[in-house]
Formats: C-alpha cells, structure tokens, sequence
C-alpha cells in the first residue's frame, strides 16, 4: 500500500499577473484599469503575454490576440512589455522572500518553491509564514504585487494548491485531504497536463482527475510514453519526487517577433544583426565559444510551412566575436534573399550552437605558426571584448557595429522564457 508523507513540506508562491502588476506598480494610471502587456504595441495582430485581473474580468487572458481583446474590452490599455523591469522586480522579490524562508528553487520568473524544515512544518507555523512574506512583498517591494500561496506536503501539490485561489489567496492542502479536494478539477488544472496529453488520456478512458488518481501508475508510464507519467502520479498523490538532472548548456540565441513596420528586409536585417551581436556577447560573458550559427525567418505570407519559413545552418571555427558572427549572417542572408515571393519578414531569429567553455578549448596548432587567419580571429576577439568593456562603463551601445533598428528599444532587451530568466547583465549586451 502507498505511503503518502505526512505533514506540510513545500510552500509555493505564485505572483499574480505578474508582468501587469508590475506595470500596475511602476505606473499609477493603470492601477484598477484593464491592462494587456504585449511584445509590440504598434500592432493589434500579436498577443496578450499578460493580463491585469480587471482585463481577466472582460476574458483576456495569456494568448488572447488583441484585435480580439479590443473588441472585449474597448477600454483595455495595451502596455509594450519591459522585461528588464520584471527581472529587476523578480530578484527583489525573491530577496524579499529569501528574508523570511530560504528560497529552494526558482521555477520561473513568476514563482518560487521553499522547503518547510523543523517547526514551519506545523500548519499554523507555515500560514503565518505565508502572511509574513505577502506582507513583506507589499512592505518592501511593491503593494500591488499580488500573490497566491500553496502549502502542501510536495512541491507539485503546494503549486496546485497556490493555483486554487486568486488573486492573493493562501491555500493549505494537506495529506489527508487527498483526493477530494483535487476531484473537483480538470485535468487541465493540473500542471503538466496541456492539451495534447489531456487528449492522450481520453483516449485511454482517463477523464477526470478521479480516473487518473485510481490508475495503476505504470499505466501512467505507458500513457506517457516514458517515465515522466509514473513521476506525475506519485506526484499527485503527494510523494516526494526527485528531480531530473539539469541538462547542460547546448544553445544561445534570440528570437524577435517584428512589428509591421520593421518587417521589410532591409529593417528585419538590422534586427537580425542586433540579435547577432548580443548573442556573440552573452557567449562571451559566459565564456563559450560557437561552432555552428543559425538563421531562421519567418515570412509574413501563409502557405505551406516550407513556403512560409526558411532556416539554414552554417559551420564556424570555434568563435565568440561579433564580426565572424556578423560574416555568417551575412551570408545566410545572401542565401535567404534568393527566394522570390516570400514577401516581408514576420519573426527572425539566431542561434549559437556547438557551444564548448573556453576551458575545455583545444589549442590551435596553426596559432603557434603565425597563421593569418588565427591571428585575424584574435584581433576580432580582442576587438569584440574591448567593445564589450567600453559598453558595460559608459552605457549600452556606446560603440555599435553598424545601424540600429529603430526604435532600439524593442530589440535591446532579452525575452522572458518559461525555462530561464535573464540574468541583469543579458540586458546591457
């Protein structure tokens, strides 16, 4: 029979809206008004990233196009994202946190997971910790910063139980309450199960969160495809699940979605360049060099997906300077810019691969001999790295390599992924 751990072990916090209470925070006017933040603000063909609970109230959420947001809410307030500022916001928030519990692991920009250890286990212990950490985020950080907080014996339970109740809610969720209060869920409630493999499981009779929880969990496996769904089950019914292994770094890169008015080629090239060049830097801080670079576009036209989208990689010696990353997307773009009637550009992106640490480097035998061309490669390296340096002291793009899309603004900062946050310094590269 199932051992299911007693006892409160995990507190999860979940900041609401997160991107919009920010702006909420930061701008005054938009407090109690219905706001989307989106990645461009000149166009009403992209999407809501966030949404403010009084736009929720209208039915935007994540996803909601906002030609289709206006028309449920006219008076909505499109907001241009600013990822710097919510990674600024995230790391004050998470030391505010780290005053009151240590934070055990971040999950993503949004939220956090803490370890219940000795007394904070007791029920009312972890409340009162869960209401000093509310009040210290309004104290210290910011009033409108809103969170939802789970308390339960894992980490998968204390978010499903910070998902019960929001905005602000404090849930506890213990052992033996389980499963009733879980049956009243969809399995979509539940985190990890998307839409594909909440199709997968109709298809094998699972419909309910009640079905899934009675299923053997080698069936869970097999519905799976691997042994993540056997991890899932034990994980709903409150085991202490270890984690998979951090993978290793395999890719750096950026992706931009262009407004419209930076979608003819010549304007898109200068995005794509931009792209180029704070890669190559973030490479460099995180000394690694790239043997392979990448480009992908996507054309503004519809069609076959090979019609609408071009992609072509190109091998490098080692590198990790700008201008023999500059050189290969120059090419690549040659080799794009031959397709006829693939119209403007819509998103590009570039990616760094075959990354190897600077530590790990073979020595170049041709270095010793005084090639030309190592010799060529060190002196774009140094060139690179003192534009680095002089950047980083006197302010971003003190020294740039070429033109700048206008505005610089929407391609200077990193993106916010589900998987990492930008560290501080990704956004002066």
């Amino acid at each position: 029979m199932l051992e299911i751990p007693t006892g409160l072990r995990w507190l999860y916090i979940d900041l609401n809206s997160y991107f919009a209470s920010v702006e909420q925070q930061l701008q005054p006017g938009l407090r109690g008004q219905p706001v989307a933040v989106v990645p461009t603000a000149d166009t009403d063909s992209t999407c809501a990233i966030a949404a403010s609970y009084e736009a929720k109230a209208f039915g935007i959420k994540t996803g909601t196009m906002i030609y289709d947001a206006r028309r449920l809410c006219p008076g909505l307030i499109i907001v241009p994202a600013r990822h710097d500022k919510y990674v600024d916001f995230h790391h004050r928030i998470m030391t505010e946190v780290g005053h009151h519990i240590p934070v055990t692991k971040i999950c993503s920009i949004d939220e956090a997971a803490c370890r219940l250890i000795g007394p904070e286990q007791e029920k009312e212990n972890a409340i009162t910790l869960a209401r000093q950490i509310k009040q210290g985020i309004a104290d210290h950080v910011g009033r409108y910063l809103k969170s939802s907080i789970g308390i339960a014996p894992n980490r998968f339970l204390a978010k499903v139980a910070s998902n019960l109740h929001k905005p602000d809610g404090l849930t506890v969720l213990e052992a033996d309450e389980l499963p009733g209060r879980l049956l009243g869920l969809d399995l979509r409630d539940l985190p990890g199960i998307g839409r594909q493999m909440e199709q997968r499981l109709k298809a094998a009779g699972i419909t309910s969160v009640h079905s899934f929880w009675t299923l053997d969990p080698k069936h869970a496996r097999r519905i799976w495809h691997s042994v993540e769904g056997e991890r899932f089950w034990y994980a709903l019914h409150g085991v202490e699940v270890a984690e998979p292994p951090e993978t290793n770094r395999h890719t750096i890169g950026h992706s931009h979605v262009l407004s419209p008015r930076m979608r003819p080629r010549d304007q898109a090239r200068l995005v794509a360049r931009r792209l180029t060049v704070k890669a190559a830097g973030r490479l460099r801080r995180l000394g690694f060099y790239a043997g392979i670079y990448r480009l992908y576009v996507r054309f503004d036209t519809h069609g076959p997906r090979e019609l609408t989208r071009w992609q072509h990689d190109i091998k490098l010696p080692p590198a990790q300077d700008n201008f023999t990353f500059l050189a290969a997307l120059n090419g690549l773009w040659h080799e794009m810019s031959k397709r006829r009637n693939s119209g403007r550009i819509k998103q590009v992106a570039i990616a760094l691969y075959g990354l190897t640490h600077e530590n790990d480097l073979m020595p170049d035998m041709f270095s010793a001999l005084g090639d030309p061309l190592d010799q060529t490669r060190q002196k774009y390296n140094r060139l690179s790295k003192a534009l680095d340096h002089i950047n980083h002291k006197y302010g971003l793009d003190t020294i740039v390599i070429g033109s700048l899309p206008d505005p610089l603004s929407r391609y200077s900062g990193s993106k916010i992924a589900f998987t990492r946050i930008p560290q501080k310094a990704e956004f002066q590269e």
